[in-house]
């Protein structure tokens, strides 16, 4: 292993509640109410794709307009509400210390990526961050993961990804890179079985050890 490589919605901060709360709000006046299976089907997916979702089933604006409604809500929840896993940022924090090279790599878009770092206290505990409006495709395409392996200037399959939902699952094992799964919602195990390891908690040792 050379390097680990970070998700960061769902993997280091609990933020997949608020998005969703945040679509909720930004739909409504639009008449859609979002469902379960809504949430479900956009988990891990770049926000382009997850307006052109809902712009099938809602008479929308288009995705930078709406991208200002969205973000509205969703950056006041961040701010008062965003809660960081403990253990990810940890397993974060022990990898740099040991001289392992660490790097994000979200479907966020770079503001909201940053939003989200900055609220974590987190800007500055990684040596790489990519964001989802880099890459020509998001997840489960491996554009982004390979593009913080070329950014930390290492070799890809030296890489070790920490993902948390199917699509970045995919987007890891694409990349050719060892993916080690943290599933934060029990009884979803079997939709990340396609990592190479599933773990509840995210360490150092685990990681290691995934390599």
């Amino acid at each position: 292993m050379t390097a680990v490589i970070f998700d960061c919605d769902g993997t280091l901060v609990d933020s997949e509640p608020l998005a969703r709360t945040a679509w909720e709000r930004a739909l409504l006046p639009y008449g859609y109410t979002l469902t379960d299976g809504d949430a479900e089907a956009c988990i891990g997916l770049p926000y382009p794709r997850v307006h052109a979702y809902f712009a099938e089933r809602a008479a929308l604006p288009a995705a930078e307009p709406f991208w200002a409604i969205f973000s509205n809500e969703l950056f006041a929840l961040i701010d008062t509400a965003l809660v960081p896993f403990d253990d990810a940022i940890g397993a974060a924090r022990d990898l740099r210390s040991r001289g392992v090279p660490v790097a994000v790599a979200s479907s966020s878009p770079r503001e909201r990526l940053h939003r989200t770092l900055g609220r974590a206290g987190l800007l500055e505990a990684f040596d790489v961050t990519v964001a989802g409006d880099e890459v020509a495709r998001g997840k489960p395409a491996p554009d982004m993961f390979l593009l913080a392996a070329e950014r930390l200037g290492v070799d890809p399959a030296s890489c070790v990804v920490i993902e948390d939902s199917p699509p970045g699952v995919q987007a890891g094992r694409a990349a050719g890179m060892v993916t080690l799964a943290v599933c934060r919602v029990p009884g979803t195990e079997a939709s990340l079985a396609a990592a190479d390891r599933v773990v509840d908690t995210v360490s150092a040792d685990a990681i290691l050890e995934a390599a």
